[in-house]
Protein backbone atom coordinates (compact mmCIF):
# COMPACT_ATOMS: atom_id res chain seq x y z
CA UNK A 1 0.00 0.00 0.00
CA UNK A 2 1.28 3.48 -0.80
CA UNK A 3 0.51 6.67 1.08
CA UNK A 4 0.61 10.15 -0.48
CA UNK A 5 2.30 12.78 1.65
CA UNK A 6 2.54 16.54 1.33
CA UNK A 7 5.73 17.68 -0.44
CA UNK A 8 7.78 20.85 -0.47
CA UNK A 9 7.10 23.07 -3.46
CA UNK A 10 9.49 23.91 -6.24
CA UNK A 11 10.29 27.10 -4.33
CA UNK A 12 12.48 25.06 -1.99
CA UNK A 13 14.86 24.05 -4.77
CA UNK A 14 15.05 27.63 -5.99
CA UNK A 15 16.51 28.72 -2.65
CA UNK A 16 19.36 26.16 -2.74
CA UNK A 17 21.54 28.08 -5.19
CA UNK A 18 22.36 25.01 -7.27
CA UNK A 19 24.06 27.00 -10.03
CA UNK A 20 26.65 25.68 -12.42
CA UNK A 21 29.26 27.79 -10.62
CA UNK A 22 28.38 26.09 -7.32
CA UNK A 23 28.94 22.67 -8.89
CA UNK A 24 32.25 23.83 -10.35
CA UNK A 25 33.28 25.02 -6.90
CA UNK A 26 32.35 21.61 -5.47
CA UNK A 27 34.42 19.93 -8.18
CA UNK A 28 37.42 22.03 -7.14
CA UNK A 29 36.94 21.01 -3.49
CA UNK A 30 36.88 17.28 -4.21
CA UNK A 31 39.49 17.29 -6.99
CA UNK A 32 42.48 16.50 -4.71
CA UNK A 33 40.87 13.24 -3.54
CA UNK A 34 38.18 12.17 -6.03
CA UNK A 35 38.86 10.06 -9.12
CA UNK A 36 37.97 11.38 -12.57
CA UNK A 37 36.13 8.21 -13.54
CA UNK A 38 36.32 6.85 -17.08
CA UNK A 39 33.61 6.74 -19.73
CA UNK A 40 33.42 3.29 -21.32
CA UNK A 41 31.72 2.03 -24.47
CA UNK A 42 30.57 -1.41 -25.58
CA UNK A 43 30.05 -2.22 -29.24
CA UNK A 44 27.74 -5.06 -28.21
CA UNK A 45 25.55 -2.74 -26.16
CA UNK A 46 25.48 -0.23 -29.01
CA UNK A 47 24.39 -2.97 -31.44
CA UNK A 48 21.65 -4.22 -29.11
CA UNK A 49 20.17 -0.75 -28.82
CA UNK A 50 21.03 0.72 -32.20
CA UNK A 51 22.42 3.65 -30.26
CA UNK A 52 25.64 5.11 -28.90
CA UNK A 53 25.82 4.32 -25.19
CA UNK A 54 28.38 6.06 -22.99
CA UNK A 55 28.88 4.52 -19.55
CA UNK A 56 30.22 6.65 -16.68
CA UNK A 57 31.96 4.08 -14.48
CA UNK A 58 31.47 5.42 -10.96
CA UNK A 59 32.29 1.93 -9.69
CA UNK A 60 35.87 3.11 -10.10
CA UNK A 61 35.37 6.07 -7.79
CA UNK A 62 36.97 5.99 -4.34
CA UNK A 63 34.95 3.86 -1.89
CA UNK A 64 33.48 2.15 -4.95
CA UNK A 65 30.64 4.52 -5.80
CA UNK A 66 29.61 8.07 -6.70
CA UNK A 67 28.76 8.60 -3.04
CA UNK A 68 32.35 9.63 -2.32
CA UNK A 69 31.79 12.84 -4.27
CA UNK A 70 28.93 14.02 -2.06
CA UNK A 71 30.37 12.76 1.21
CA UNK A 72 33.81 14.27 0.74
CA UNK A 73 32.38 17.61 -0.36
CA UNK A 74 29.96 17.75 2.57
CA UNK A 75 32.59 16.85 5.16
CA UNK A 76 35.10 19.26 3.62
CA UNK A 77 32.81 22.23 4.25
CA UNK A 78 32.32 21.45 7.94
CA UNK A 79 34.13 24.26 9.78
CA UNK A 80 37.37 23.18 11.45
CA UNK A 81 35.95 24.22 14.82
CA UNK A 82 33.08 21.69 14.45
CA UNK A 83 35.05 18.66 13.23
CA UNK A 84 36.18 17.28 16.59
CA UNK A 85 33.04 15.28 17.46
CA UNK A 86 32.96 13.84 13.94
CA UNK A 87 30.04 12.78 11.80
CA UNK A 88 27.10 10.38 11.96
CA UNK A 89 25.37 8.86 8.93
CA UNK A 90 22.68 6.32 8.09
CA UNK A 91 23.15 4.26 4.96
CA UNK A 92 22.35 1.09 3.07
CA UNK A 93 26.11 0.88 2.58
CA UNK A 94 27.67 3.07 -0.10
CA UNK A 95 26.99 6.41 1.58
CA UNK A 96 28.35 5.00 4.83
CA UNK A 97 31.52 3.76 3.16
CA UNK A 98 31.99 7.16 1.51
CA UNK A 99 31.42 9.02 4.77
CA UNK A 100 33.85 6.76 6.65
CA UNK A 101 36.57 7.22 4.03
CA UNK A 102 36.00 10.98 3.82
CA UNK A 103 36.11 11.28 7.59
CA UNK A 104 39.38 9.34 7.74
CA UNK A 105 40.94 11.56 5.07
CA UNK A 106 39.86 14.68 6.95
CA UNK A 107 40.78 13.39 10.41
CA UNK A 108 37.31 12.97 11.88
CA UNK A 109 35.60 10.04 13.61
CA UNK A 110 32.54 8.55 11.92
CA UNK A 111 29.57 6.52 13.17
CA UNK A 112 27.44 4.81 10.52
CA UNK A 113 24.05 3.18 11.04
CA UNK A 114 23.38 0.38 8.54
CA UNK A 115 20.51 -2.11 8.08
CA UNK A 116 21.12 -5.46 9.77
CA UNK A 117 21.04 -7.14 6.35
CA UNK A 118 23.37 -4.67 4.62
CA UNK A 119 25.79 -6.35 2.16
CA UNK A 120 28.92 -7.58 3.92
CA UNK A 121 31.17 -5.93 1.30
CA UNK A 122 29.74 -2.50 2.10
CA UNK A 123 29.91 -2.97 5.87
CA UNK A 124 33.52 -4.09 5.51
CA UNK A 125 34.36 -0.91 3.59
CA UNK A 126 32.94 1.21 6.40
CA UNK A 127 34.94 -0.63 9.01
CA UNK A 128 38.15 -0.69 6.96
CA UNK A 129 38.02 3.09 6.86
CA UNK A 130 37.63 3.42 10.61
CA UNK A 131 33.87 3.88 10.79
CA UNK A 132 31.96 2.58 13.79
CA UNK A 133 29.03 0.46 12.56
CA UNK A 134 25.69 0.32 14.37
CA UNK A 135 23.06 -1.98 12.89
CA UNK A 136 19.28 -1.50 12.78
CA UNK A 137 16.24 -3.35 11.45
CA UNK A 138 15.67 -2.32 7.81
CA UNK A 139 11.89 -2.26 8.37
CA UNK A 140 12.08 0.46 11.05
CA UNK A 141 9.65 3.27 10.22
CA UNK A 142 12.07 6.15 10.88
CA UNK A 143 15.63 5.13 10.11
CA UNK A 144 16.96 8.63 10.84
CA UNK A 145 15.68 8.99 14.41
CA UNK A 146 18.41 6.99 16.18
CA UNK A 147 21.39 8.37 14.20
CA UNK A 148 20.15 11.95 14.58
CA UNK A 149 19.83 11.40 18.32
CA UNK A 150 23.36 9.96 18.40
CA UNK A 151 24.70 12.95 16.48
CA UNK A 152 23.06 15.29 18.99
CA UNK A 153 24.48 13.30 21.90
CA UNK A 154 27.99 13.43 20.47
CA UNK A 155 27.75 17.00 19.21
CA UNK A 156 28.58 15.55 15.78
CA UNK A 157 27.37 16.53 12.30
CA UNK A 158 24.61 14.37 10.84
CA UNK A 159 25.34 13.76 7.14
CA UNK A 160 22.19 12.90 5.22
CA UNK A 161 22.68 10.70 2.13
CA UNK A 162 20.63 12.99 -0.13
CA UNK A 163 18.67 15.72 1.69
CA UNK A 164 21.67 18.04 1.96
CA UNK A 165 22.83 20.82 -0.36
CA UNK A 166 26.50 19.99 0.18
CA UNK A 167 25.90 16.34 -0.70
CA UNK A 168 23.86 17.22 -3.80
CA UNK A 169 26.60 19.57 -5.01
CA UNK A 170 29.16 16.80 -4.69
CA UNK A 171 26.95 14.23 -6.43
CA UNK A 172 26.30 16.64 -9.28
CA UNK A 173 29.98 16.73 -10.16
CA UNK A 174 29.33 13.31 -11.76
CA UNK A 175 27.32 14.98 -14.52
CA UNK A 176 29.66 17.99 -14.70
CA UNK A 177 32.56 15.67 -15.40
CA UNK A 178 30.49 13.46 -17.74
CA UNK A 179 29.46 16.38 -19.95
CA UNK A 180 33.07 17.58 -20.09
CA UNK A 181 34.16 14.13 -21.25
CA UNK A 182 31.50 13.34 -23.88
CA UNK A 183 29.84 16.58 -24.99
CA UNK A 184 26.23 16.53 -26.14
CA UNK A 185 23.86 13.74 -25.11
CA UNK A 186 20.30 13.06 -26.22
CA UNK A 187 19.45 11.47 -22.87
CA UNK A 188 21.06 10.82 -19.49
CA UNK A 189 19.89 7.87 -17.39
CA UNK A 190 20.54 7.97 -13.65
CA UNK A 191 19.55 5.46 -10.93
CA UNK A 192 17.27 6.92 -8.26
CA UNK A 193 16.88 6.10 -4.59
CA UNK A 194 16.50 9.17 -2.40
CA UNK A 195 17.15 11.31 -5.46
CA UNK A 196 20.37 13.14 -4.54
CA UNK A 197 22.44 11.91 -7.48
CA UNK A 198 19.71 12.83 -9.94
CA UNK A 199 19.04 16.19 -8.27
CA UNK A 200 22.69 17.12 -8.76
CA UNK A 201 22.99 15.65 -12.25
CA UNK A 202 19.69 17.20 -13.36
CA UNK A 203 20.68 20.64 -12.07
CA UNK A 204 23.99 20.49 -13.95
CA UNK A 205 22.46 19.10 -17.14
CA UNK A 206 19.68 21.67 -17.11
CA UNK A 207 22.32 24.38 -17.42
CA UNK A 208 24.92 22.70 -19.64
CA UNK A 209 22.69 20.66 -21.96
CA UNK A 210 19.04 21.74 -21.64
CA UNK A 211 18.05 19.63 -24.64
CA UNK A 212 19.21 16.41 -22.94
CA UNK A 213 16.33 14.27 -21.64
CA UNK A 214 16.75 13.28 -17.99
CA UNK A 215 15.51 9.78 -17.21
CA UNK A 216 15.42 8.32 -13.70
CA UNK A 217 15.58 4.55 -13.21
CA UNK A 218 14.21 2.49 -10.31
CA UNK A 219 13.62 -1.22 -9.71
CA UNK A 220 10.01 -2.27 -10.23
CA UNK A 221 10.01 -3.36 -6.59
CA UNK A 222 11.12 0.09 -5.34
CA UNK A 223 9.30 2.55 -7.60
CA UNK A 224 8.65 5.22 -4.99
CA UNK A 225 9.79 8.14 -7.16
CA UNK A 226 7.79 6.96 -10.17
CA UNK A 227 4.71 6.72 -7.93
CA UNK A 228 5.44 10.17 -6.52
CA UNK A 229 5.79 11.67 -10.00
CA UNK A 230 2.45 10.15 -11.01
CA UNK A 231 0.74 11.41 -7.84
CA UNK A 232 2.30 14.87 -8.03
CA UNK A 233 3.38 14.56 -4.40
CA UNK A 234 5.66 12.40 -2.30
CA UNK A 235 4.38 8.84 -1.98
CA UNK A 236 5.66 6.39 0.62
CA UNK A 237 5.68 2.71 -0.37
CA UNK A 238 6.01 -0.42 1.74
CA UNK A 239 9.59 -1.43 2.56
CA UNK A 240 10.88 -2.69 -0.82
CA UNK A 241 12.63 -5.99 -1.37
CA UNK A 242 15.03 -5.91 -4.32
CA UNK A 243 18.51 -7.08 -5.26
CA UNK A 244 19.29 -3.39 -5.83
CA UNK A 245 19.75 -2.68 -2.12
CA UNK A 246 21.11 0.81 -2.75
CA UNK A 247 17.82 1.80 -4.40
CA UNK A 248 15.57 0.23 -1.76
CA UNK A 249 14.06 3.34 -0.19
CA UNK A 250 10.45 3.97 0.75
CA UNK A 251 10.16 7.53 -0.56
CA UNK A 252 12.18 10.29 -2.20
CA UNK A 253 13.43 13.23 -0.16
CA UNK A 254 11.41 16.43 0.01
CA UNK A 255 14.30 18.54 -1.24
CA UNK A 256 15.31 16.15 -4.00
CA UNK A 257 11.72 15.55 -5.11
CA UNK A 258 11.16 19.28 -5.51
CA UNK A 259 14.22 19.50 -7.76
CA UNK A 260 13.62 16.32 -9.73
CA UNK A 261 9.92 16.92 -10.24
CA UNK A 262 10.82 20.16 -12.00
CA UNK A 263 13.79 18.93 -14.07
CA UNK A 264 13.42 15.20 -14.74
CA UNK A 265 11.47 14.12 -17.81
CA UNK A 266 10.31 10.75 -16.50
CA UNK A 267 11.12 7.78 -14.28
CA UNK A 268 11.18 4.25 -15.71
CA UNK A 269 11.55 0.90 -13.97
CA UNK A 270 13.39 -2.34 -14.54
CA UNK A 271 12.88 -5.87 -13.27
CA UNK A 272 15.15 -7.99 -11.09
CA UNK A 273 15.96 -10.29 -14.03
CA UNK A 274 16.78 -7.32 -16.27
CA UNK A 275 19.15 -5.95 -13.64
CA UNK A 276 20.94 -9.30 -13.41
CA UNK A 277 21.16 -9.49 -17.23
CA UNK A 278 22.70 -6.01 -17.25
CA UNK A 279 25.28 -7.00 -14.63
CA UNK A 280 26.24 -9.97 -16.80
CA UNK A 281 26.55 -7.86 -19.96
CA UNK A 282 28.64 -5.18 -18.24
CA UNK A 283 30.96 -7.85 -16.87
CA UNK A 284 31.30 -9.69 -20.17
CA UNK A 285 31.66 -6.63 -22.39
CA UNK A 286 33.41 -4.08 -20.18
CA UNK A 287 35.01 -6.29 -17.53
CA UNK A 288 33.15 -4.33 -14.86
CA UNK A 289 31.86 -5.54 -11.51
CA UNK A 290 28.73 -3.43 -11.11
CA UNK A 291 26.36 -3.82 -8.19
CA UNK A 292 22.64 -4.26 -8.96
CA UNK A 293 21.84 -0.63 -8.12
CA UNK A 294 24.39 0.57 -10.65
CA UNK A 295 23.35 -1.90 -13.35
CA UNK A 296 19.68 -0.90 -13.14
CA UNK A 297 20.13 1.86 -15.73
CA UNK A 298 21.41 -0.63 -18.32
CA UNK A 299 18.62 -3.05 -17.41
CA UNK A 300 16.12 -0.31 -18.17
CA UNK A 301 17.86 0.49 -21.48
CA UNK A 302 17.76 -3.13 -22.62
CA UNK A 303 14.07 -3.53 -21.77
CA UNK A 304 13.13 -0.41 -23.76
CA UNK A 305 15.61 -0.85 -26.62
CA UNK A 306 13.39 0.49 -29.41
CA UNK A 307 13.14 3.89 -27.69
CA UNK A 308 16.85 4.63 -28.02
CA UNK A 309 17.65 3.88 -31.67
CA UNK A 310 19.92 6.42 -33.28
CA UNK A 311 20.37 8.35 -30.05
CA UNK A 312 23.43 9.25 -28.00
CA UNK A 313 22.80 8.01 -24.47
CA UNK A 314 24.71 8.58 -21.24
CA UNK A 315 24.29 6.21 -18.30
CA UNK A 316 25.68 6.51 -14.77
CA UNK A 317 26.92 3.17 -13.44
CA UNK A 318 26.69 4.34 -9.87
CA UNK A 319 28.71 1.75 -7.95
CA UNK A 320 30.41 -1.61 -7.75
CA UNK A 321 30.23 -2.66 -4.11
CA UNK A 322 28.67 -6.11 -4.22
CA UNK A 323 29.50 -9.25 -2.29
CA UNK A 324 31.53 -11.59 -4.57
CA UNK A 325 29.24 -14.56 -3.93
CA UNK A 326 26.13 -12.52 -4.73
CA UNK A 327 27.74 -11.16 -7.88
CA UNK A 328 28.79 -14.62 -9.03
CA UNK A 329 25.30 -16.01 -8.43
CA UNK A 330 23.56 -13.19 -10.33
CA UNK A 331 26.01 -13.13 -13.24
CA UNK A 332 25.99 -16.93 -13.62
CA UNK A 333 22.22 -16.74 -14.07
Amino acid sequence: MSTPQSSEGDERSATLGLTIDSFRSAAAVIKPEAVRTPVLVSSALDRLLGATVLCKAESRQRSGSFKFRGAFHRLSIIPESERGPGVVAVSSGNHGAAVALSARLLGMPAVVYVPADAPAAKVALIQQNGGTVIRFDRSVADREAAPRAEAERLGATFVHPFEDRGVILGQGTTALEFHEQVGDLDALLVPMSGGGLMAGCASVTNELAPGCALIGVEPEAAADTQASFEAGEIVSIDAPVTIADGLAVRQPGAMTFAINRRLVDRVITTSEDEIADAMRLLHDELDLVIEPSGAAVVGALLSTASAWQGRRIGVVLSGGNVDPAVFAELVSG
